[in-house]
């Protein structure tokens, strides 16, 4: 199989300086809009990038739960490889892929625990059996094998059966505040159109249009 071979021509829909919104949460909201619209995948799946203590860096696709112009949130347990990890280095990465549109948004900030208030409001909207599964996994930690978490989740159902679900002191939300956000669109020829917004300040951002 000759990877090569596997290349194909971008559209020419195009990205220009006048269509992008002032604010970058503003103009992901809209092009996010555009993806649910068109019924895309899990449109808020994205990719999330961390160091560890030697630089190694580590990529997994999590879930975008909440966005607002204080960010972007997402849940995980907070004893996790990328948990630790974040809590040693908090600038991370966020990768939306949105392949089908010949789209993708790069988010670069800092990564803060939400809290124990916000992330108590999304656990209790959360179906059942995901708020059994977060106290199921010791996520990252290494086990013998699938009966084990079975045997695991039979319990935690048992030890639960009547009455709510606690919210785990271990679980919990994240928010990336953005301080560098760029929009990619798939040009013909290769001439892709990027444009990079960077925070200026508390509030402000400066963009550039950058060669593909």
């Amino acid at each position: 199989m000759d990877l090569a071979d596997f290349r194909k021509e971008y559209s020419a829909r195009g990205l220009k300086r006048e269509d992008m919104l002032g604010d970058p949460v503003a103009q992901f909201a809209d092009w996010f809009k555009q993806a649910t619209e068109l019924e895309l995948h899990e449109p808020n799946a994205m990719s999330l990038a961390t160091v560890d203590e030697t630089g190694r860096p580590f990529q997994r696709t999590v879930l975008l739960k909440i966005f607002d112009e204080k960010g972007f949130v997402f849940f995980s347990n907070y004893e996790s490889r990328k948990a630790q990890q974040m809590a040693k280095n908090p600038q991370v990465s966020l990768l939306f892929p949105w392949i089908t549109l010949e789209r993708q948004v790069m988010i670069q900030g800092r990564v803060e625990k939400i809290s124990a208030a916000e992330s108590f409001k999304y656990f209790t909207s959360r179906p059942r059996e995901s708020q059994i599964g977060a106290w199921v996994s010791n996520q990252s930690e290494v086990i013998t094998s699938r009966k084990f978490l079975l045997q695991k989740l039979a319990e935690v159902r048992e030890k639960f059966s009547h009455g709510e679900i606690p919210l785990p002191s271990f679980w919990g939300g994240y928010r990336v505040i953005p301080e560098i956000v760029e929009f990619w669109q798939g040009g013909p020829a290769r001439l892709h159109d990027r444009f990079c917004y960077r925070k200026v300040g508390e509030s402000s951002w400066e963009m550039d249009r950058l060669s593909p």
